[in-house]
């Protein structure tokens, strides 16, 4: 018995679009080196099973971008290639990530990494570039989905508008209060259903003016 990869692949898209929801409301918030160090030592617990609910978006978001990639045909089918590849450096960032709090959690419980410490390593280039590449992975891959999507007419035009706010979003969210700055990802979230479930309708694919 053939066992149709689609709805597996949609299901795997949805699921890593609410485990990277549920992974940044859990993430503590600080706003200095020294609170960061006191949550990893308090929370540590917390800060382990973000890092895991990440690593496990990621994967899911990467096994989920094939769904994804059947709403093009020749309309749009260039820049969504384009965007599933700048999507994919995000998700490999974000299990990156997820590996860098495990990483950093054991330094600092051994007494190895204390408040000048994570200064200078925050500062560090490598560390820079690569927290740059992973956030620009994410937004600027959804922005070119959200545009790729408007372009096929594969969706609801909803769907891409719910992806391209949310890529914008990022531009205005350290001004918001803190609650309502993470409860922006639920945008992302009913893009990403959107499309899981657009992807898995049966019958010739159906085009939205």
């Amino acid at each position: 018995m053939r066992m149709d990869w689609l709805p597996i692949s949609a299901a795997l898209l949805v699921t890593g679009a609410l485990a990277l929801c549920l992974g940044s409301f859990l993430l503590p918030s600080s706003d200095s080196t020294a609170d960061t160090l006191r949550i990893v030592q308090q929370q540590g617990g917390q800060w382990l099973t973000v890092a895991a609910i990440f690593f496990l978006a990621s994967v899911c978001l990467t096994l989920g971008l094939p769904a994804v990639l059947t709403l093009f045909d020749r309309r749009g089918w260039t820049l969504g290639m384009i965007s599933a590849i700048v999507l994919e450096v995000g998700f490999i960032g974000t299990a990156g990530f997820a590996m860098l709090m495990v990483f950093f959690r054991s330094l600092v419980i051994t007494d190895a990494l204390r408040d000048q410490g994570l200064e200078d390593a925050s500062s560090e280039a490598g560390l820079t570039v690569f927290l740059g590449v992973w956030i620009a992975g994410l937004y600027l891959g959804e922005l070119l989905l959200g545009i790729a999507l408007l372009r096929a007419r594969a969706t609801p035009r909803w769907v891409p508008f719910a992806l391209i706010a949310h890529a914008l979003s990022f531009v205005v969210s350290s001004f918001l209060p803190e609650l309502l700055a993470k409860s922006l990802i639920l945008l992302l979230v009913a893009g990403f259903c959107g499309i899981a479930i657009q992807a898995t309708q049966p019958g010739p694919r159906r085009r939205y003016s």
